[in-house]
């Protein structure tokens, strides 16, 4: 599987490291309009609206799996509106049926236990991130609630080839800052307490399912690494990272005989290379390095867990295979189709892939990759609707900072205005400045709802990785530490700089967005430089550095001396001051342009009173603002009916201040849970919509 160990395929967890990850921008339906504006080019205006709910409601079908001896087929599919899981055999799709019940927040992970007798997917209570781990019986349709404790987020530790019937599982029920290590009978649900734990972040198994590593923070903000022998945690680190590599250093797994350690590892060099060490003689070997990128993804044989190909993702992604079976099979892909794609299930044998694909201008498709038989069987494209909407390339570009980073970036242009192709408008158009989220996290290549939607309603969108980014070095990242609000700012207004000097915008036509870290350099740009940009929209974005940090779910507290030493330390007078200085909210009183909010109640990363607190400093201070609420949703818009008003309040709001194009809202508010708290009269149609 690409990018992921066995292990991490049934189940991907959020750590601290990407903290402020950015939430999914989506939405859904009504009926189309044009609302244009003075600033809009007649091209665009001439482009069919795209439905909001052909790019943001529930897709026909996601994230397609094989079980692991091939003969059955799962996805995720709607069911009563709401997305839930599907099977059917493998030669039979016709005879799918449903077998989970989700009536209200959709499941959006799913995956095959190892020996293919049932089918997992975990699921939180109104986004508080307590993830619970739910298992269904295929034969007898039974699902069972594996974690039954409140407020508990499950871990998965380990996963095995050949014990298929058991996980290894972090529970925190009994401390919320430690998750204990049990051992889980997928078939019983008897839960087994391998290791009570006292003081580790996590830890790694061997395919035998024991535990073979421990790791926690150290005192300078990097990471120890620790053998465990015979159940026992040892005293001594066997590797240690510095703060400087604590982002980009990290195990990637064990061979199934546990003869080799996988890393990621950046120390004494400044890109991630991957390495290969032997577990008796700490021996490491390198594998691949390159020098503009850290080594990304890997996919590892299915039986001996020994890597066979790995990624590098620069501007775009690349796999570079090591095994010639799979290199051919890569080479046989790459000539069938147009655009990006990769692998997301493999049988344990290796002879089926189930295969995504995304032309980017054009719905993405998934097919059934038989490599005995080199065919590709269509399985499902995930959005029917888009065939033939005008959708837009994207245009990798690199712009200078003005201390001379180089920011990997990309532009999208509204359709139309690019008659010659090249990636530069026409004319200059209005632009949105989409910031992602983390901040240690990143923008990808590839196909995006939200980049089409805005595109498509007439702005260009710029999305810079700016200095703090992952994924370019240790250099670029570390450039990022403490300079929230600062270089991490300069970096995002040099790339908007840039788009003026090339024509692609004019100085008074471009807004911010984001959503967490991203909500941050909205709340940012429309306070440090008030001028800058004619409007934000702020999404799940924190205000007041301090009270985040001291309101950071107890399961990061293991992890916080990452935040001290890459944000500021609020026990010391000058973190405390560094902190206070780069928070939009003592600087309230500067905001000049239109401001959207947008937060979920039961946040745990950004807590609702980072959105109240910069609301009530504005309200106080007599500065106009739109403040939505989700007493239903957390870091993000889960459910369908939510998403779809986000991104109704959301375009109507651009169009007010960017003259850009947006379907009526309608009954979509009033369909959902938001609560419109301030400011309903700064967006076009909001208070039509609300029967005011």
């Amino acid at each position: 599987m690409f990018g992921l160990s066995k292990t991490a395929r049934l189940l991907v967890t959020t750590t601290a490291a990407c903290a402020l990850a950015l939430p999914g921008i989506a939405a859904a339906d009504n009926h189309a309009q044009s609302n244009t504006g003075a600033s809009m080019t007649t091209t665009s205006e001439a482009a069919p609206l795209i439905p909001r709910d052909a790019l943001f409601g529930n897709p026909t079908k996601a994230q397609g799996r094989l079980s692991p001896d091939g003969t059955m087929l799962s996805w995720l599919a709607p069911h009563n509106d709401v997305l839930n899981i599907w099977v059917a055999p493998r030669d039979d799709i016709a005879a799918a049926k449903v077998i989970t019940n989700a009536e209200d927040r959709p499941i959006r992970d799913h995956f095959w236990s190892p020996d293919g007798k049932s089918v997992g997917y975990i699921q939180d209570k109104g986004g508080d991130e307590n993830f619970l781990l739910y298992m269904i019986d295929i034969a007898s349709g039974e699902e069972k609630l594996m974690t039954p404790f409140e407020n508990t987020r499950v871990q998965i530790v380990g996963a095995s080839e050949t014990i298929k019937d058991k996980l290894l599982i972090g529970v925190n029920n009994r401390n919320p800052q430690f998750h204990d290590v049990h051992m889980l009978d997928l078939n019983t649900g008897e839960l087994e307490l391998v290791y009570e734990n006292e003081g580790y972040a996590g830890f790694m198994a061997d395919d035998t399912l024991t535990l073979r590593m421990a790791f926690r923070q150290n005192a300078e903000g990097g990471t120890d690494y620790f053998n465990v022998v015979d159940g026992e945690v040892e005293e001594t680190a066997f590797e240690t990272t510095a703060m400087e590599d604590s982002l980009t250093t990290s195990p990637a797994g064990y061979t199934t005989d546990g003869s080799i350690l996988y890393w990621l590892d950046s120390r004494g060099r400044n890109t991630a290379a991957l390495f290969a060490q032997d577990t008796e003689t700490g021996e490491k070997t390198l594998i691949a390095e390159d020098a503009k990128a850290d080594l990304g993804g890997t996919m590892r044989d299915t039986k001996t867990g020994e890597i066979q190909a790995y990624s590098v993702n620069y501007l775009k992604n690349t796999w570079t295979a090591i095994d010639d079976d799979i290199g051919a099979s890569l080479a046989f892909l790459d000539d069938k189709l147009e655009g990006d794609f990769g692998v997301s299930s493999r049988t344990d044998d290796d002879s089926m892939w189930i295969v995504w694909n995304d032309p980017l201008t054009a719905p993405s498709q998934t097919f059934i990759y038989d490599r005995e038989a080199e065919t590709l069987t269509p399985f499902y494209t995930t959005r029917p609707e888009l065939e033939g909407a005008p959708l837009q390339p994207m245009h990798p570009v690199e712009i200078t900072s003005r201390d001379g980073l180089t920011l990997p970036s990309y532009l999208t242009l509204p359709p139309g205005s690019d008659s010659d192709g090249d990636g530069r408008p026409d004319e200059a158009v209005p632009m949105v400045l989409l910031v992602h989220g983390g901040p240690w996290a990143r923008d990808d290549y590839g196909f995006s709802s939200g980049v089409q939607w805005l595109a498509n309603r007439g702005y260009a969108v710029l999305q810079t990785n700016f200095r703090g980014s992952t994924g370019f070095g240790k250099n670029f990242l570390n450039a990022g530490n403490k300079e929230w609000g600062l270089k991490m700012h300069d970096d995002l207004i040099d790339a908007t700089d840039w788009a003026i000097a090339e024509g692609i915008t004019t100085g008074d036509q471009v807004a911010i967005m984001g959503g967490s870290y991203g909500g941050y350099a909205t709340l940012a740009g429309l306070t440090f430089t008030p001028e800058k940009f004619a409007c934000g929209v702020d999404i799940v974005g924190p205000s007041n550095l301090e009270t985040l940090l001291g309101t950071i779910p107890p399961y990061w507290a293991p992890l916080v001396k990452i935040f001290h030493e890459r944000m500021g330390d609020p026990n010391t007078e000058e973190g405390l001051a560094l902190l206070k200085a780069a928070s939009p909210l003592y600087k309230a009183n500067e905001i000049t342009k239109p401001l959207l909010i947008l937060q979920g109640a039961n946040d745990p990363r950004v807590k609702q009173s980072e959105s109240d607190q910069i609301v009530g400093a504005m309200k106080e201070a007599g500065i106009p603002v739109t403040y939505v609420l989700y007493p239903d949703e957390g870091h993000g818009f889960a459910k369908p009916v939510n998403n779809i008003a986000y991104t109704a309040i959301t375009e109507n709001f651009l169009a007010t201040c960017l003259g850009g194009r947006s379907e009526p809202i309608g009954d979509t508010v009033s369909e959902s849970t938001a609560e419109i708290l301030e400011g309903a009269e700064h967006v076009q149609g909001l208070e039509e919509a609300l029967g005011a």
